[in-house]
């Protein structure tokens, strides 16, 4: 099955909007410093998506470098959130694996 750009684009944007959702209640935790690895994966992992819908969009020679890339922090980033019982931790967990599977077909 082929996936198209467009569905990666999308992807790649619902992980980037999830992650940014998940830091801000991140930093809204009553134990905020324990929540201090999670808080930097959320925003490295939607600043490297970031990139690529960027890399993609303008038809980059790096797109294949840079998905690799967010493969391996978008897994960071769901590892480190599917730790946090909070519901935005889950969500933001689930998101990224979808994002590390979709950005597979770039590599």
């Amino acid at each position: 099955m082929s996936v198209g750009q467009n569905e990666i684009l999308n992807v790649l944007q619902h992980c980037i909007v999830t992650c940014n959702e998940c830091f801000d209640a991140c930093l809204k935790e009553e134990h905020v410093a324990a929540m201090s690895d999670c808080i930097r994966l959320d925003r490295d992992c939607a600043d490297v998506c970031s990139l690529l819908v960027q890399a993609i969009s303008r038809n980059s020679n790096q797109v294949q470098t840079l998905a690799k890339s967010c493969i391996e922090i978008c897994e960071n980033c769901a590892r480190e959130c599917a730790k946090h019982d909070h519901q935005h931790c889950q969500k933001c967990a689930e998101a990224c694996l979808a994002c590390a599977k979709h950005c597979q077909h770039l590599v």
